[in-house]
C-alpha cells in the first residue's frame, strides 16, 4: 500500500489491516511520520514530533502482532495517534502551548495517555492548541496558529481549524494521525471537529481522568477523542475512559461497549429539538442542515419532540464567568519559580510579574484578569455566585427535558469555519462560537459532533447530539445514524502536501 492509502484509513480499518498483517505497524507509523514532515510546515498542527519513540513502539507492536495471541494484541495495537499538548507525556515536552511552561518535560504520563499507550497506541507527537486551551480558533498558541487543511472554494485564504483542540482536528482531517486526544471545556472538541469535517465527542464529566492534564477550568474540563468516524470515536473513548483514583472527580463506573452502541437501532428513541437553539442571525445553511438532521433521525426510527431549555440564553455569560474564575486560580501556580520559564526581576514580586507578563499570552491574561475580578471582594456574590446559581438552572433544564427525551439534536456551531485573523480583533465575537456547546459542559453532559454537510463555500458543517449524563451510548447511536444518512465523505484539498513554495 502507498503511504497516502495507509494514512487515509480509518482507525478501525487500520487496526483490522494490522491484525490481518496487510501491513506492519512500522510501515503505518512511517507513513504518518512522512505525512507530518510533508504537511506540518503548512499546517503547524504538531509542535513536537516523537519519531524515534514512535518507531520503537511500532516495532514492539509488530512483535505482538506477529505472535498473534489475544493476550498479546491490545485494543489499539500499532495505531499512530497525536496527543494534544495539554496532556502530560513522560519524557516529551508538555507546554500547553504557552511560553510560561518553557520546555517542561513531565516524568510521568497523564491518566488518559497512560491508558492509550498501555492499549498499544503509538505516540507520534504533541499537537498544537490554543494557549492553556483558551480560544476558539487555535490562534493563541505560543507556537503560532494552526491552519486548517480546508479552504473555501476558489480561495487560498487560510482558515482556522477551530479551538482549542485545533491541532488535533487539523491533524486528523489532514490524515497526519489516525486519531487524536483533545479536551473540551466549552466546546474545544466539538467546535474544531465541526470546522474540519471530523467527529469529536466530549464525554460525561468524570468519564475520563483529568489527572496529568494541565487544568484550565477544573469543573468543566473533560478529555475526549477527535477521529474520522463515529466508530473510531467509540473505540477511542472506550480505551480512554475509566476510573482513576488520582483524580477526585473521576467516576467509579463501568465503561460500556460504546462500539456496540454505534450499531443499535433508533427505534424507541425520542430525540428532542430545543427551540432556544434557533438563534437570531443563524445562517440558512445551518438551519437547513438541522432540519435535514431531524428528518434523518425520524427516518431511522426515532421520535422527534420539540423541547424547551429556557435558561440557554444565559449559558455564554455564565460560562465566561465560571471558566475564567477557575482559570485565574489554576494558573496562579505558574510563577516562574518551580518550573517553566522565569524572567528575573529586582525582587520576588517583580520576578513574578515579569515572568507571568512575558509567559502568558494576551488571551490568557485577559481571562485571568476577568477571573480575578469576578472572584474579588465586592464582586464575588454579584458575579461568581450568581453564575453558579444560573449554572444550576441550566443543569435543571436538562434534567427536566431528559424525562421526556433520550437525547437532543442541535447544530454544533452557528457557522462554518472562518479566515485566520477574521475574529481575533473582537473577543466577544470569538466567544459566540461556543453558543451551542457550552451548555453541555456547564451541565456535565456528553455531546458529540458529527460532520453532516458542506456549505455553499465547500466548508464542513456539523450536527451535535447531547445525551444524559453517562449515556454516551445514545449519543453514539444517534450520531451513527446521522453519519450513515449524511454519507459525508468530503476531504480537504491537497494544497498542504509537498514542499512549501
Amino acid at each position: 500500500m502507498t503511504d497516502q492509502s495507509l494514512t487515509g484509513l480509518t482507525l478501525v480499518d487500520a487496526l483490522a489491516g494490522l491484525r490481518a498483517r496487510n501491513f506492519s505497524a512500522r510501515e503505518l507509523t512511517e507513513a504518518h511520520l512522512a505525512a507530518i514532515a510533508d504537511a506540518n510546515p503548512h499546517l503547524n498542527a504538531f509542535v513536537h514530533v516523537t519519531a524515534d519513540k514512535a518507531i520503537a513502539a511500532a516495532d514492539v507492536s509488530d512483535g505482538r502482532l506477529a505472535r498473534g495471541s489475544e493476550e498479546e494484541v491490545r485494543a489499539l495495537e500499532g495505531a499512530p495517534l497525536g496527543i494534544k499538548d495539554l496532556f502530560c507525556t513522560e519524557g516529551v515536552p508538555a507546554t500547553a502551548c504557552s511560553k510560561i511552561l518553557g520546555n517542561f518535560t513531565p516524568p510521568y504520563e497523564s491518566g488518559v495517555t497512560e491508558k492509550l499507550f498501555a492499549a498499544g497506541a503509538i505516540h507520534l507527537g504533541k499537537l498544537n492548541m490554543d494557549e492553556f486551551a483558551m480560544g476558539s480558533s487555535n490562534e493563541t498558541s505560543a507556537f503560532g496558529p494552526v491552519t486548517s487543511p480546508w479552504r473555501r472554494n476558489g480561495s487560498n485564504a487560510p482558515m482556522v481549524p477551530g479551538g482549542s483542540s485545533g491541532g488535533s482536528a487539523a491533524a486528523v482531517a489532514a490524515e497526519l494521525c489516525l486519531a487524536a486526544t483533545a479536551t473540551d471545556t466549552g466546546g474545544s472538541i466539538r467546535q474544531p471537529a465541526a470546522f474540519t469535517g471530523t467527529v469529536g465527542i466530549k464525554p460525561t464529566y468524570g468519564r475520563c481522568s483529568r489527572w496529568g492534564i494541565v487544568a484550565f477550568a477544573s469543573s468543566l474540563d473533560q478529555a475526549g477523542p477527535i477521529t474520522r468516524t463515529v466508530a473510531d470515536s467509540a473505540l477511542m473513548l472506550r480505551v480512554m475512559a475509566g476510573h482513576d483514583p488520582r483524580d477526585s472527580t473521576s467516576l467509579a463506573v463501568e465503561t460500556p461497549n460504546f462500539e456496540a452502541a454505534c450499531h443499535a437501532s433508533l427505534k424507541g428513541l425520542t430525540v428532542g429539538v430545543p427551540k432556544e437553539y434557533r438563534v437570531d442571525g443563524m445562517p440558512k445553511a445551518i438551519e437547513d442542515l438541522w432540519e435535514r438532521g431531524i428528518a434523518w433521525l425520524r427516518d431511522a426510527g426515532a421520535k422527534i419532540r420539540t423541547v424547551s431549555l429556557p435558561h440557554t440564553k444565559y449559558a455564554l455569560p455564565c460560562y465566561y464567568i465560571v471558566a475564567p474564575a477557575e482559570a485565574s486560580s489554576n494558573l496562579a501556580r505558574f510563577d516562574g519559580m518551580r518550573y517553566g520559564a522565569r524572567v528575573e526581576g529586582r525582587d520576588l514580586t517583580d520576578t513574578y510579574e515579569k515572568s507571568r507578563g512575558a509567559g502568558f499570552g494576551a488571551e490568557v491574561q485577559r481571562r485571568i484578569l476577568i477571573g480575578t475580578y469576578v472572584l474579588s471582594a465586592g464582586y464575588y456574590d454579584a458575579f461568581y455566585l450568581r453564575a453558579q446559581r444560573v449554572r444550576r438552572r441550566i443543569s435543571d433544564d436538562f434534567t427536566h427535558v431528559f424525562r421526556e427525551v433520550d437525547c437532543l439534536l442541535t447544530p454544533t456551531c452557528p457557522s462554518a469555519t472562518f479566515e485566520l485573523g477574521g475574529k481575533s480583533v473582537d473577543p466577544i465575537e470569538m466567544y459566540l462560537n461556543d453558543v451551542f456547546t457550552v451548555t453541555a459542559n456547564l451541565a456535565g453532559l456528553p455531546a458529540i459532533s458529527v460532520p453532516a454537510a458542506l456549505d455553499a463555500n465547500g466548508l464542513p458543517l456539523g450536527l451535535q447530539i447531547i445525551g444524559r449524563a453517562l449515556d454516551e451510548e445514545s449519543c453514539f447511536t444517534a450520531a451513527a445514524a446521522i453519519e450513515k444518512a449524511a454519507a459525508f465523505n468530503a476531504k480537504p484539498g491537497s494544497w498542504f502536501r509537498g514542499p512549501r513554495s
